[in-house]
């Protein structure tokens, strides 16, 4: 156990900051909410960055760019939108020395000028649909910050669609919440419920909002993406309308998804133990480190780096970019080098020393499970494939097999509160409740509804006691 990290079990959220030091993802900027992203941190969301935007690019979107500032006046046309960003906001009053004529927010998302910008490029069905995304940072002024998970700036995506009709719009929010739903599988090897949310936890404005619930090593749920369907709300309130095939004016139905940074702090709450950060090989920045080993400095650097370094080359081409990495702190003690490299949770770590290099083998060790194994040069290269294969294919399994081991059902609304009390974890029951119904299940219970479960599974509300009512995640989360 790392003498530098907190045991989870003592206290988890100590833990979760003592790992992202430990690992150099993030630390505390000046200003009180926010955080600098280090190289290894933003070289992970570079990954998930780039396995998103091929995503995103195959469907069709492109990308663009929208101010940072926004005329607080937009937020004041759509009633819903203004009132669940209000308290959020962060306002610039004094440009160049002057108090401005009107504020600007610093944009804790785009709808309100996208929109602005929509209704001046639409005119006709024939600009239909338009599928823009835009990378950019965004401002929700938090009051209780943690690293990645709620930071007052943080960096995401943000798509946004018009389309004809209701029907296109909605297709467009489900395809990309399966969008989400692959990346953070199979990339980040996070498995999510995917569905909608109740009225209570609805996105601002939206008809209907959709999520990608993930439940971390504590039995927390985590929100790690969201997608909206607007409906015509935003469409009404920025006038983008446009003559449709009958040469009438008719508005546009729109749609808005997106996922940030805070998918790091689902990566790390997922998957990282009490030594350290855990990476997914497909997202890992480095795959495997080459360590070569020696009592004799000069024999570590002279004899047994230039085959280290023939071999992560041969790895590199291989795997098809600059993946991998040879240690040269030569000076320092083997345990100190490995140490290192686990707790920046680099996914494989290959031993050269003296005695590998007379044997012909190579020791590889799994940063996951820990396993070890001695491979023989010529199997060096396709044995590291198939592990990275396996480790990303196990730490899914795992995390996915922990989520089910943590999901009970409740019949009833004591059952629920005794297990929230109790178990913790996700709770399934049927709810058909109000928002104000929400309310009072997160003051008693501190727990939320997460997702409506898809499918036409109906049952009696446990709050109402009502049939109909639709089986619902509810769990306490970040």
């Amino acid at each position: 156990m790392a003498r530098n990290i907190t045991p989870r079990k003592d206290n988890y959220s100590q833990w979760y900051l003592d790992v992202i030091k430990a690992a150099e993802l993030a630390d505390y900027a000046p200003v009180r909410g926010c955080m600098v992203i280090r190289p290894t941190g933003y070289a992970i969301w570079e990954n998930i960055q780039a396995k998103l935007d091929a995503e995103f690019k195959r469907t069709g979107h492109v990308n663009a760019y929208f101010p940072l500032l926004i005329p607080n006046s937009f937020f004041q046309r759509e009633a819903e939108h203004v009132e669940g960003f209000a308290p959020e906001l962060a306002m610039v009053t004094h440009g160049g020395g002057e108090e401005l004529e009107e504020p600007y927010a610093v944009r804790p998302t785009s709808e309100t000028v996208i929109g602005y910008m929509y209704s001046k490029w639409i005119q006709s069905w024939r600009d239909l649909p338009v599928l823009i995304n835009q990378w950019c940072n965004v401002m929700r002024w938090e009051k209780r910050p943690r690293l990645f998970l709620r930071t007052s700036e943080f960096l995401w995506q943000e798509g946004h669609t018009a389309h004809e009709t209701a029907e296109e719009a909605q297709e467009e929010t489900i395809r990309m919440l399966g969008v989400y739903r692959k990346v953070l599988e199979e990339e980040l090897a996070v498995p999510v419920l995917a569905g909608e949310k109740t009225a209570g936890e609805r996105f601002p404005g939206a008809d209907h909002t959709y999520t990608c619930e993930a439940m971390m090593s504590d039995g927390k749920a985590l929100q790690s993406a969201t997608s909206h369907f607007l409906g015509q709300n935003f469409a009404k309130a920025f006038n983008i309308q446009y003559q449709n095939r009958q040469g009438e004016l008719a508005y546009c139905w729109t749609s808005s998804w997106g996922m940030s940074t805070r998918t790091i702090g689902a990566v790390i709450m997922t998957h990282s133990d009490d030594d350290g950060l855990i990476i997914p090989p497909r997202i890992a920045p480095v795959k495997a480190v080459i360590i070569p080993l020696s009592k004799d400095e000069s024999i570590a650097e002279n004899v047994l780096f230039p085959k280290a370094k023939e071999l992560a080359a041969k790895l590199d081409e291989e795997l098809g970019g600059m993946f991998t990495k040879v240690d040269t702190d030569f000076h320092a003690r083997p345990a100190d080098r490995f140490f290192t490299h686990l707790q920046h949770g680099i996914p494989l770590r290959l031993e050269l020393g003296e005695k590998d290099l007379a044997a012909g083998t190579v020791r590889l060790v799994r940063r996951d499970t820990g396993a070890k194994l001695d491979v023989k040069n010529e199997s060096v290269i396709p044995t590291v494939k198939q592990l990275l294969t396996d480790i990303q294919a196990d730490m899914f399994k795992r995390a996915k097999d922990f989520r089910e081991a943590n999901t009970h059902d409740a019949k009833t609304y004591d059952e629920l509160k005794a297990i929230i009390d109790s178990e913790g974890g996700f709770v399934r029951a049927y709810f058909g409740g109000t928002p104000e119904d929400e309310v009072r299940i997160r003051e008693e219970t501190g727990a939320t509804p997460r997702v409506i479960l898809p499918g036409d599974n109906m049952g009696k509300c446990i709050i109402t006691g009502q049939d109909n009512a639709r089986l619902t995640i509810f769990a306490k989360a970040y």
